[in-house]
């Protein structure tokens, strides 16, 4: 998998999203490690997700994963709290607002391939 293709993975997990339970601004950015390397951020704003492929300077947290890792709680798959707690994402910054992503309901989102 390429950055290119996490991203857009990523982007349609949350197009359309009823991001209203979140009543702040929420800006996280994601660095991804190892495969598919690389940055980018998701942002709420009035109600509307929209996840864009560049840094985020005025973040409220910033998180560090693999793509495996992100995508499966893109697909609902994982609790990002729960990823938290059992180190498969390290955060800096606002815990809680990294927290709030579980108030987003994400789009179903095909198995993931994996390499060989």
């Amino acid at each position: 998998m390429t950055y290119e293709e996490l991203v857009k993975q990523v982007r349609e997990a949350y197009a359309d999203a009823d991001a209203s339970k979140v009543k702040e601004h929420l800006a996280i950015q994601f660095n991804v490690e190892g495969e598919a390397a690389g940055a980018f951020y998701l942002e709420v704003a009035e109600g509307k997700v929209m996840v864009q492929p560049y840094e985020y300077y005025d973040r409220d947290a910033l998180v560090t994963t693999k793509a495996a890792v992100l995508q499966d709680i893109a697909a609902g798959k994982l609790d990002v709290v729960k990823a938290f707690l059992t180190g498969k994402i390290k955060v800096q910054g606002n815990v809680g607002k990294a927290a709030l992503l579980k108030e987003i309901p994400v789009r179903s989102l095909p198995d993931r391939k994996t390499k060989k």
